[in-house]
């Protein structure tokens, strides 16, 4: 009965949150948000298990929805096929329980905790980088910490990819994302141990799982004792994130002719380069870019490419914001060519 009296809100519909999903709609939740502004791609496949070929262009969080009701109508599902953002954070998640961070980038990871210290309402988050994952359960008003409290500092953009441009084992995405559905039916029906206070390390390629303390910080703007951030704030500003206008981009069409006019520019990580090789006239990793900028010819418009196109379109952004006003990024990366290997 108190699974069917609650309420979630599940942040993505990806690899963390189709396994959340799924489980805690076979559990009885009686209602579950399901936020997520994204389409189905066919590089989702190996890891969002509520999706099909049959779904690509399609919105995940309808799609996710009616995959739910086909299989457990007893539940109410709720889509919401838009961004978790500073201005619709504490109006989506006043009216849940608890809140599911099954996304993939820190903005919204450390928004997701702010606005659930606010609201006093737990967030169980998850994470995956390749063969890794790690689970906790931020709540400051249960005792534990929250998001700035293990991290005050976001990390330098680039510097950890997503799963898009990094890759990640499918499978570590359905052991995580159970393991959050876990933690919210223990939080939900008040039973067990969560994990409050204490984050659960897995290393899939080892088998092996840790475990760590992690305390709160009495010195945290947000749940600390004398808080100073008392509301959202830009958090793509805050994370060092280029600002979200529409990035200039090369389509694919034009790369070939592009090769004679422009200054080629590889920002693919060494073992995306290493597996394949592409000719252009330089090769300096995203994470390495800043501070190899001086190095960059200033007689020629630069084009730079990666994989699938994130991290072209913020090196373009990076390069126009110091003195290459024409720097473009190749729309979609290497896979959106025509010819793409």
């Amino acid at each position: 009965m108190r699974l069917k009296r609650s309420s979630v809100l599940v942040l993505g519909a990806g690899g963390l949150g189709c396994p959340a999903l799924l489980y805690l709609s076979a559990a009885g939740v009686g209602r579950l948000g399901i936020a997520d502004p994204d389409v189905v791609s066919a590089s989702n496949l190996p890891r969002q298990i509520l999706f099909s070929p049959a779904d690509l262009g399609a919105p995940k969080a309808a799609t996710a929805a009616r995959f739910l009701q086909a299989r457990y109508p007893e539940g109410a599902l709720e889509v919401i096929p838009e961004a978790f953002t500073a201005a619709n954070a504490l109006a989506l998640a006043a009216s849940f329980d608890l809140i599911v961070d099954c996304t993939d980038n820190f903005p919204t990871r450390y928004l997701a905790s702010d606005i659930g210290t606010w609201l006093q309402k737990p967030v169980v988050h998850g994470s995956i980088h390749q063969f890794q994952g790690q689970v906790t359960v931020f709540a400051p008003h249960l005792g534990a910490p929250c998001y700035r409290c293990m991290f005050p500092v976001p990390p330098a953009p680039g510097t950890v990819p997503d799963c898009q441009s990094g890759g990640v084992l499918g499978v570590l995405a359905g052991l995580i994302g159970t393991l959050q559905a876990a933690e919210a039916i223990k939080l939900l029906t008040h039973t067990g141990d969560p994990l409050l206070g204490r984050l659960l390390h897995a290393d899939s390629l080892g088998t092996r799982f840790r475990e760590f303390k992690l305390r709160r910080d009495p010195a945290c703007p947000v749940c600390g004792p004398a808080p100073t951030l008392t509301s959202p704030i830009d958090y793509a500003q805050f994370c060092g994130l280029p600002p979200n206008a529409p990035a200039p981009e090369l389509p694919p069409a034009q790369f070939a002719a592009a090769r004679a006019t422009h200054f080629l520019l590889d920002v693919r990580e060494p073992w995306e380069h290493a597996l394949l090789p592409i000719p252009s006239d330089r090769w300096i990793p995203w994470s390495d870019l800043a501070v190899q900028l001086p190095s960059l010819p200033r007689d020629r418009p630069i084009l730079a490419f990666c994989r699938v196109g994130q991290r072209s379109q913020e090196a373009a952004h990076l390069l126009r914001q110091h003195g290459h006003p024409s720097a473009l990024g190749l729309a979609g990366g290497l896979d959106a060519l025509p010819d793409s290997p």
